[in-house]
């Protein structure tokens, strides 16, 4: 298979592949790394080689919400949906949801009835509890809790060790600072830290043309 980025976030996910048994042995990116840690044929930028992309299936390594998206949703058009990259040692409940591009790394956690929107990250020993619906390009940050039935919005960051109180609903492209604690809804566009959450600064609002 073929990975889309590849720097420090790839070198995580390249990592998740090969414990679940896939085979990586190419890359795309705006140019060829000088840095190439597990010895991977460079293809060229992704948009420029779809038809060498066609023989792989494909996975976007990019941690920013933003840009995974847009990668995400350029390449499913001609190449269908991406894998779901998923750590053996994450312990996922048979009745969660996910979409397509999904990466849950080592050792997270999601509880029953957890549902994922497409391109989610859940990274490294985070914890999504009952009922939680996360929204397509969250990214859930290393050891970041959502409690029950919480509610999360597309685009949105969840920080390293955030805790996120049951019952919350936190908008589209949310940013939840590193160990912020979360006990009140938090609107669409907003940025929050400390504990408890203080609003940081209003951001503009991200118009997101749906694929």
């Amino acid at each position: 298979m073929a990975i889309v980025g590849y720097s420090g976030h790839a070198y995580v996910i390249i990592d998740i592949l090969l414990n679940a048994g896939r085979l990586v042995t190419a890359y795309c990116d705006a140019e060829e790394k000088t840095i190439n840690p597990y010895h991977l044929t460079y293809l060229g930028k992704e948009m420029e080689v779809i038809d060498k992309l066609r023989q792989f299936d494909f996975f976007a390594c990019v941690g920013h919400n933003g840009i995974r998206e847009k990668i995400h949703t350029q390449l499913s058009q001609f190449l269908g949906d991406p894998i779901n990259a998923i750590h053996p040692s994450a312990v996922i409940s048979a009745s969660v949801k996910m979409g397509e591009g999904v990466m849950i790394a080592a050792n997270a956690t999601l509880n029953p009835l957890v549902t994922l929107g497409r391109g989610v990250i859940c990274n490294t020993s985070s914890s999504i509890d009952h009922e939680c619906a996360v929204g397509d390009f969250c990214h859930i940050a290393p050891g970041a809790v959502l409690c029950g039935n919480v509610q999360v919005g597309r685009s949105t960051f969840i920080g390293a060790n955030s805790v996120i109180k049951q019952g919350i609903v936190i908008g589209n492209n949310v940013t939840i600072g590193a160990g912020t604690v979360v006990i009140k809804d938090i609107p669409d566009n907003t940025t929050v830290v400390g504990n408890p959450a203080k609003t940081l600064v209003k951001k503009p609002a991200r118009f997101i043309k749906a694929a």
